[in-house]
């Protein structure tokens, strides 16, 4: 099933379950037709905003490939095409600043709120993604209360306990989608997985408050029916006799628990924990659900949201076992690398054709047992992944096809956890390096929406291990330069380090960067070190490379690329928090005077 259909299915499943009308022995009162029609109009607001995606997305691929092909060969600002993209249109320009890129309120939008090193209580959404949680909330409130007779007391309870209790199981729908690695509106959509996880968040604590509502309205109807003493007898009475009061009690506890247990300062202090803690409540939550809704319509609406869940699975177990079985399995080489990181090389069992801005989860059962992490693909290589490993071609076809990265690599940061031990290990080992088998999950990302071959111009920033995301597209756009494939002609790394021997992390990449055809006539490589030891360490190898002490002034280089800006400029970074709200900035403060584009990589869990 393409990634198109199972969208379409997904989009269509709330209306159509809802058409049905239940089973043949079910006879809907005038309040369950309402609750229908809420269950549509939830459905017709979800395929209204994919389809508004779907049209902005595709709009801005189909302008940039023109822009691109429009601009292969054209070389200098001063060529008409090329100063023509330059110019920005004042309308969109202005949405960008004030909407698209804005954060919530001034500045701050990816740096954390940070209570220690491994705790923090997380970020703010931007402008756009805070307007459509607004109005996704303001809309779930509207459907609880419209249509219902809030004058009279001996209905208000029962309507409203029915109307929380099918918003809940409608709205799973969703929560389950955008919860899974492999969201097809993902790639559909050009939106990235950080802001659908976002989304899911929110979607899931709709659900919970729903869910508790319509327990609320449950009990409380009983004790201003019966009184208060009678009342509560009544529901002890109800939870300890009937499967469907309890279920539904238990199914409340477990979005309650999960809700509880899932702010930002629980998942990062213990990240593991909380993801088996979590899994484990939402399989209780929906077996309690399922069975609470037993021979109701609503069943089917939990029943869908399974489908999207088994799918998802279903597509991850297949991706782990086509990626690293087959050709011998997945092999990795873990090395220690000075600043406290390692360098990862990966022989997959069947590689694919690596695409910058790709990035996989990783399986190390010798470290991680079956815990998965993402880490970004810094380099992929033609050659073996191991030197005393020869493959050799096993059919004609091999000898024709195009050529498939025999090995991939990653640069990881220590931190605390998987990637602790992982380190320590490596660190540990006789020569420093370790070899384990791994199981890779992937690639995701990498799509239209990361190519920067339309762009004139093109500014790259990265903090510590962010390299790993920009190295790719440099390699990229210099191949494509040198090629004449690319509107691309000016390329400005701009890579900001602790300490020089961070260099060493992808020093046999760079080199390789730096041998390649017409890199100095497109490629410049700004480094700042922001806790050298001496002076002497910082030096500037060659007019295109050049190092300097501490921080950069981020506002600006930007200022001065754009005053030098080559056809339309993108910018983008994958470094720290405060680092990514600063590049925001300096660009959302300049994006009016000519065509700048902001790419953040980030990823929030």
């Amino acid at each position: 099933m393409t990634a198109t259909s199972i969208a379409l299915l997904t989009a269509a499943l709330p209306y159509a379950m809802a058409s049905d009308g239940g089973s043949e022995s079910y006879t809907p009162t005038p309040a369950d037709i309402e609750n229908w029609k809420i269950c549509k109009w939830t459905a017709y607001t979800w395929v209204a905003v994919i389809a508004a995606l779907l049209v902005y997305r595709w709009t801005r691929t189909l302008l940039h490939h023109v822009r691109r092909l429009v601009n292969i060969n054209q070389g200098s600002a001063s060529d008409g095409k090329q100063k023509y993209f330059m110019m920005p249109d004042e309308k969109f320009a202005w949405v960008k600043k004030h909407l698209l890129l804005a954060p919530l309120f001034r500045r701050r939008h990816n740096r954390e709120f940070r209570l220690s090193a491994a705790m923090n209580v997380g970020t703010l959404p931007g402008r756009l993604q805070s307007l459509f949680l607004v109005g996704y909330l303001a809309m779930q409130i509207s459907f609880c209360v419209i249509s219902i007779d809030w004058s009279n007391a001996h209905t208000y309870y029962t309507d409203g306990r029915n109307r929380t209790g099918v918003l809940a199981v409608v709205n799973m729908i969703p929560l389950f989608l955008l919860a899974g690695r492999n969201n097809p509106l993902i790639w559909l959509c050009g939106i990235s997985f950080d802001t659908y996880n976002l989304i899911h968040r929110w979607i899931g604590r709709i659900v919970v408050v729903e869910a508790v509502a319509h327990t609320a309205f449950w009990m409380s109807g009983k004790i201003a029916v019966m009184g208060s003493d009678k009342g509560w007898a009544m529901i002890d009475t109800a939870m300890a006799s009937s499967q469907m009061i309890l279920t539904g009690t238990i199914g409340t506890c477990a979005f309650i628990a999960i809700l509880l247990q899932s702010p930002s300062i629980f998942r990062h202090a213990f990240y593991e924990t909380f993801l088996h803690v979590h899994i484990a409540l939402v399989i209780v939550a929906i077996a309690a659900v399922w069975i609470h809704l037993d021979s109701l319509p609503q069943q089917s609406f939990v029943l869908a949201a399974i489908i999207v869940w088994v799918i998802e699975r279903c597509i991850r177990i297949y991706s782990l076992i086509h990626r690293n079985t087959g050709n011998g399995v997945t092999k990795a080489e873990v090395e220690a690398l000075p600043g406290d990181a390692v360098r990862i090389t990966l022989r997959i069992a069947k590689p694919w054709r690596f695409q910058p801005g790709q990035h996989i989860y990783m399986y190390m059962p010798s470290v991680g047992l079956w815990t998965s992490h993402p880490f970004s693909l810094a380099w992929s290589d033609d050659q073996p992944a191991f030197p005393h490993e020869k493959p050799l071609p096993t059919t004609t076809m091999d000898f024709s096809a195009p050529r498939r990265a025999q090995s991939m690599s990653l640069i990881i940061r220590r931190r605390t956890g998987f990637t602790d031990k992982m380190f320590t290990k490596a660190e540990r080992s006789p020569s420093g390096k370790f070899l384990t088998t791994a199981f890779v999950e992937g690639p995701y990302g990498g799509n239209l929406n990361q190519s920067f071959q339309s762009y004139g111009t093109v500014l790259l920033f990265a903090a510590g291990v962010g390299i790993t995301h920009q190295v790719p597209h440099v390699r990229d756009l210099v191949h494509a330069y040198a090629n004449g494939t690319c509107a691309t002609r000016k390329i400005i790394l701009v890579w900001i380090i602790q300490s020089p021997e961070h260099l060493e992390w992808i020093r046999p990449w760079m080199t390789q960067i730096l041998g390649m055809d017409k890199r100095r006539d497109c490629l410049k490589i700004l480094l700042f070190v922001t806790r050298p030891r001496s002076t002497k360490e910082i030096h500037s190898p060659s007019s295109s490379v050049q190092m300097f002490p501490g921080k950069p002034d981020v506002g600006a280089l930007v200022e001065k690329e754009q005053a030098a800006q080559v056809g339309a400029m993108a910018v983008t970074v994958c470094g720290t928090g405060g680092l990514a709200d600063d590049v925001r900035r300096a660009t959302r403060e300049r994006c009016q005077r000519t065509d700048v584009d902001f790419f953040e990589e980030a990823f929030s869990w």
